[in-house]
């Protein structure tokens, strides 16, 4: 397999690139699930995940026209952005997606926002059973210390 790269080397982060990336939803998510992903993912099963986070389902119970919605504005935008800022690889030719360096840059950030997703949420449970209590207590030590 030929390896992925991204469209931008490691390069430092803005704040204006970190607040734009994590502004959307959506994009939020696609990152929830490629976090802990050493290996590329076919963005139609990304899709499938996203859209039952979305509609707070398991992902083979998703609606078609649901599912089509996220794959197209993944494909069409949110990668895109994803991949220019060198936080995904993005394989056009295999239609997957990993995660790439500076991604780093971005997760104490993501740590932080995922404290407004609902917690009775099919997301809460999935990053939940991710990392155990650890994931939600570093986010709740890093709000802490940011209130201070």
């Amino acid at each position: 397999m030929e390896a992925l790269t991204s469209s931008q080397a490691e390069q430092e982060l803005s704040a204006d690139t970190i607040l734009e990336l994590l502004a959307n939803r959506r994009r939020r998510y696609l990152l929830y699930a490629l976090r802990g992903r050493e290996e590329p993912i076919e963005l139609s099963k990304l899709a499938e995940q996203v859209a039952g986070w979305e509609h707070d389902v398991p992902p083979d119970e998703v609606e078609k026209n649901e599912y089509k919605s996220v794959y197209v504005s993944s494909v069409q935008c949110h990668v895109p952005k994803l991949a220019d800022a060198g936080v995904v690889d993005h394989d056009e030719d295999n239609h997957t997606v990993v995660l790439s360096d500076n991604f780093d840059q971005l997760e104490p950030y993501l740590r932080i926002v995922i404290k407004d997703e609902p917690e009775n949420s099919t997301l809460h449970s999935a990053l939940q059973a991710e990392s155990g209590d650890g994931f939600f207590s570093q986010i709740r030590e890093n709000v802490a210390r940011l209130k201070h």
